[in-house]
């Protein structure tokens, strides 16, 4: 059986990810005086909201690389991190 060619690009980079555990907390910071307190990459005004939104919306990795000439590779991951850990430890209480 022959694994397609994004099957085999996401397994690997699945793979690399899971190998180097991201600590999300070297990267966003949440600042009252820093965008109302909003989860941002240290140092920046850019958001974990903007970078979500933005790729939600179509843009790619590299687009956001080139739109955000300060933001890096590692800083968007974090963000994806702290993304997912919002969402594991949400809770949901039924009214």
């Amino acid at each position: 059986m022959k694994l397609s060619f994004v099957y085999y690009l996401c397994h690997h980079k699945l793979k690399l990810i899971k190998a180097k555990k991201m600590n999300y907390a070297d990267h966003i910071v949440r600042d009252p005086s820093i965008m109302l307190g909003k989860p941002s990459i240290k140092g920046s005004r850019i958001t974990v909201e903007l970078i979500m939104r933005k790729l939600s919306s179509g843009y790619s990795v590299d687009d956001m690389l080139s739109s955000y000439p300060n933001l890096t590779h590692s800083q968007i991951l974090a963000a994806f991190e702290y993304a997912a850990e919002v969402i594991a430890n949400e809770e949901v209480i039924e009214v």
